[in-house]
Protein backbone atom coordinates (compact mmCIF):
# COMPACT_ATOMS: atom_id res chain seq x y z
CA UNK A 1 0.00 0.00 0.00
CA UNK A 2 1.37 3.37 -1.06
CA UNK A 3 0.10 6.27 -1.13
CA UNK A 4 0.78 9.92 -3.15
CA UNK A 5 3.10 12.43 -2.41
CA UNK A 6 3.65 15.85 -3.58
CA UNK A 7 6.83 17.72 -3.53
CA UNK A 8 6.80 21.60 -3.70
CA UNK A 9 9.21 23.98 -4.75
CA UNK A 10 8.88 26.96 -3.16
CA UNK A 11 10.76 30.04 -2.92
CA UNK A 12 12.88 30.65 0.56
CA UNK A 13 10.71 33.77 1.48
CA UNK A 14 8.73 35.01 4.14
CA UNK A 15 5.00 33.92 3.34
CA UNK A 16 6.13 31.85 0.32
CA UNK A 17 4.58 28.53 2.41
CA UNK A 18 1.97 29.98 4.12
CA UNK A 19 0.50 31.00 0.57
CA UNK A 20 0.85 27.91 -0.80
CA UNK A 21 -0.80 26.04 2.08
CA UNK A 22 -3.64 28.75 2.04
CA UNK A 23 -4.25 27.55 -1.88
CA UNK A 24 -4.72 24.39 -0.90
CA UNK A 25 -6.91 25.34 2.00
CA UNK A 26 -9.00 27.94 -0.64
CA UNK A 27 -9.37 24.69 -2.19
CA UNK A 28 -11.07 22.77 0.60
CA UNK A 29 -7.66 20.10 0.61
CA UNK A 30 -6.63 18.61 3.58
CA UNK A 31 -3.36 18.54 4.81
CA UNK A 32 -2.47 15.30 6.47
CA UNK A 33 1.25 15.17 6.43
CA UNK A 34 3.97 17.61 5.50
CA UNK A 35 7.51 17.80 5.44
CA UNK A 36 9.71 21.13 4.63
CA UNK A 37 13.90 20.71 3.92
CA UNK A 38 15.33 24.14 2.48
CA UNK A 39 18.00 25.53 1.01
CA UNK A 40 19.42 29.10 0.94
CA UNK A 41 17.19 30.19 -2.01
CA UNK A 42 14.46 27.29 -1.99
CA UNK A 43 12.57 24.81 -0.04
CA UNK A 44 10.84 21.49 -0.88
CA UNK A 45 7.85 21.07 1.05
CA UNK A 46 6.92 17.42 0.98
CA UNK A 47 2.70 17.45 1.95
CA UNK A 48 0.36 14.36 2.06
CA UNK A 49 -3.40 15.50 0.93
CA UNK A 50 -6.73 13.82 1.08
CA UNK A 51 -6.91 15.56 -2.58
CA UNK A 52 -3.60 14.81 -4.30
CA UNK A 53 -5.07 15.39 -8.33
CA UNK A 54 -6.65 18.60 -7.52
CA UNK A 55 -3.71 19.52 -5.15
CA UNK A 56 -1.20 19.21 -8.16
CA UNK A 57 -3.81 20.86 -10.59
CA UNK A 58 -4.35 24.18 -7.96
CA UNK A 59 0.09 24.47 -7.42
CA UNK A 60 0.70 24.11 -10.84
CA UNK A 61 -1.91 26.59 -12.06
CA UNK A 62 -0.16 28.90 -9.46
CA UNK A 63 3.19 28.37 -11.03
CA UNK A 64 4.40 26.43 -8.50
CA UNK A 65 6.60 23.56 -9.53
CA UNK A 66 5.49 20.01 -8.31
CA UNK A 67 6.39 16.57 -8.46
CA UNK A 68 4.51 13.45 -7.10
CA UNK A 69 5.63 10.14 -6.35
CA UNK A 70 4.44 7.02 -4.51
CA UNK A 71 5.55 6.29 -0.52
CA UNK A 72 4.85 4.61 2.12
CA UNK A 73 2.52 4.92 5.40
CA UNK A 74 3.47 3.05 7.93
CA UNK A 75 1.80 2.54 11.83
CA UNK A 76 4.87 2.32 13.74
CA UNK A 77 4.42 1.71 18.26
CA UNK A 78 4.48 4.85 19.83
CA UNK A 79 7.27 3.58 22.33
CA UNK A 80 11.06 4.05 22.92
CA UNK A 81 12.46 1.75 19.47
CA UNK A 82 9.27 1.66 17.55
CA UNK A 83 10.84 3.35 14.25
CA UNK A 84 14.16 1.66 15.16
CA UNK A 85 12.57 -1.64 14.99
CA UNK A 86 10.67 -0.98 11.59
CA UNK A 87 13.79 0.26 10.05
CA UNK A 88 15.69 -2.28 11.19
CA UNK A 89 13.53 -4.78 9.51
CA UNK A 90 13.95 -3.06 6.14
CA UNK A 91 18.28 -2.40 6.68
CA UNK A 92 18.34 -6.10 7.60
CA UNK A 93 16.57 -6.83 3.97
CA UNK A 94 18.69 -4.39 1.87
CA UNK A 95 15.81 -1.71 1.72
CA UNK A 96 18.07 1.77 1.65
CA UNK A 97 15.44 4.41 2.97
CA UNK A 98 15.83 8.02 1.28
CA UNK A 99 14.02 10.38 3.67
CA UNK A 100 10.82 10.04 6.52
CA UNK A 101 8.89 11.76 7.93
CA UNK A 102 6.38 11.36 11.17
CA UNK A 103 2.50 12.80 10.70
CA UNK A 104 0.03 12.91 13.87
CA UNK A 105 -3.19 10.25 13.81
CA UNK A 106 -6.42 10.44 16.08
CA UNK A 107 -5.06 7.14 17.81
CA UNK A 108 -3.20 7.67 20.89
CA UNK A 109 -0.94 4.39 21.17
CA UNK A 110 0.01 4.68 17.52
CA UNK A 111 2.56 6.85 15.67
CA UNK A 112 2.72 6.95 11.66
CA UNK A 113 5.39 7.93 9.19
CA UNK A 114 5.86 8.25 5.80
CA UNK A 115 9.04 6.48 4.19
CA UNK A 116 10.43 6.58 0.82
CA UNK A 117 12.60 3.93 -0.15
CA UNK A 118 13.72 2.86 -3.84
CA UNK A 119 11.60 0.03 -4.18
CA UNK A 120 8.09 0.72 -2.31
CA UNK A 121 6.58 -3.25 -3.61
CA UNK A 122 9.43 -4.39 -1.62
CA UNK A 123 9.26 -1.75 1.14
CA UNK A 124 5.49 -3.19 1.58
CA UNK A 125 6.11 -6.46 1.16
CA UNK A 126 8.39 -7.01 3.55
CA UNK A 127 7.16 -4.55 6.18
CA UNK A 128 3.89 -7.23 6.11
CA UNK A 129 5.70 -10.04 5.98
CA UNK A 130 7.32 -8.73 9.34
CA UNK A 131 4.14 -7.65 11.18
CA UNK A 132 3.98 -3.97 10.22
CA UNK A 133 0.90 -2.39 9.85
CA UNK A 134 0.44 -0.08 6.70
CA UNK A 135 -2.03 2.78 6.65
CA UNK A 136 -4.98 2.31 4.36
CA UNK A 137 -6.60 6.09 2.64
CA UNK A 138 -9.52 5.75 4.86
CA UNK A 139 -6.71 5.43 8.45
CA UNK A 140 -4.99 8.27 6.87
CA UNK A 141 -8.24 10.80 6.13
CA UNK A 142 -10.21 9.32 8.35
Amino acid sequence: MTIEQLSVFIENKPGKLVEALELLSQAGIDLRALSLADTADFGILRIIVDQPSLALERLQAEGYLVRTNQVVPVSVGDKPGGLAAVLRILANNGIDVEYTYAFVAHASDMAYVILRVADNDVAVNVLKENGIALLTPAEMFG
